[in-house]
């Protein structure tokens, strides 16, 4: 049980004792010069994970996705993606403003293009509109409660966007909680894609930082984009390290997540005047929907004054977001405190 119960993201999670340690003694050297051994010792381990030839290091999961667009359009072109992905909604138009690409978004009913979806959204030859430059994918998805979709669903939209010479960029942000969930090897996700990010300072505790994977090329090209949006790093290897603690260590325990996002949502199910469909829940978000108005903000505010933190991401919606520095205890806590305020209502 912690003294604050804080479900508003997993990218609050603090980092292990193993990776403070990891960090203290990590031997570094210049990354920009391709010289850190710890850096280049995670974007191995990455790049293993996910099946592909080589990895980088980025800040960020917004970073990661905004150098694969780099790499892999030019100005002009168009992205096809769900309208609830994290790069519609939340990377501040990266891909618009520094890639000169515009967005073709596609309303979805579980956050997942279907291959017919994507046949669709591709443009014709005609002068008159922006050639598809990519199809991305988001897995597991953030607006959708964290839903996933199979390896074998992204290999078909990805036969779509190859078979008309589009690549394919897997937002993985998450990418580990739908291999838990669905038990299956990451690298099965990433097979039919052309690049994949995957973040390491969410559910996988480190404090910061992500990894793009793909071809040597497409990293070559990755990288040259990091360096122009004043993403290189120098003895990078002290945050790397917990990276790889990450990978080594945190990927298995994600189970326990899930499990207390099911008992959440469980909980939330019986209360009055909100509503959620537990059997929705697939890994560590859960959203639910809040009829009375104003209520959603009610529930904010409740919370907080019982040292419970909980996230509004709308009029009528709050999402909680479970992770390894939330328990049991801290589960049956943060139901009480919801039961207490709707029980008024």
């Amino acid at each position: 049980m912690h003294d604050i119960v804080d479900l508003r993201s997993d990218t609050l999670t603090l980092p292990t004792r193993e990776m403070r340690e990891a960090m203290a003694r990590a031997e570094v050297g210049d990354d920009v010069w391709e010289e850190d051994p710890t850096v280049q010792r995670l974007e191995a381990m990455a790049a293993e994970r996910m099946g592909k030839e080589a990895g980088l290091f980025v800040t960020s999961g917004t970073q990661g996705n905004l150098v694969s667009v780099l790499a892999q359009t030019r100005p002009g072109q168009e992205i096809v993606l769900d309208a609830d992905a994290h790069i519609v909604n939340y990377e501040v138009a990266g891909a618009a403003v520094i890639g000169g690409v515009q967005t073709r978004p596609v309303r979805t009913e579980r956050g997942f293009l279907t291959p017919a979806q994507v046949r669709e959204a591709l443009r014709p030859a005609n002068i008159h509109v922006p050639p598809t430059g990519l199809v991305c994918v988001e897995n597991t998805h953030n607006r959708h409660g964290g839903t996933c979709c199979t390896p074998e669903e992204i290999a078909a939209v990805a036969e779509v966007a190859h078979g008309a010479g589009v690549p394919v960029h897997l937002d993985g942000a998450r990418l580990f909680n739908a291999a838990v969930a669905l038990r299956r090897d990451a690298r099965d996700f990433a097979r039919h894609v052309d690049s994949v990010t995957f973040c390491l300072s969410k559910g996988l505790a480190a404090p910061v930082g992500s990894v793009v994977c793909g071809s040597r090329e497409m990293i070559a090209r990755a990288r040259r984009a990091r360096k122009m949006l004043g993403g290189g790093m120098r003895q990078a290897g002290v945050i790397a390290a917990a990276g790889i603690v990450a990978l080594e260590r945190m990927v298995d325990r994600l189970a326990e997540d899930h499990a207390n996002a099911r008992a959440l949502a469980e909980g939330v199910a019986r209360l009055p005047g909100v509503s959620i469909d537990p059997g929705s829940v697939q890994t560590n978000i859960v959203i639910f929907r809040v009829a009375r108005p104003g209520g959603a903000e009610e529930l904010v505010r409740g919370c907080a004054a019982r040292k419970v933190k909980i996230h509004a991401i709308g009029p009528a919606a709050i999402r909680c977001v479970t992770h390894k520095d939330v328990d049991d205890e801290d589960i049956r806590r943060a139901i009480d405190a919801l039961a207490e305020i709707t029980g008024r209502w």
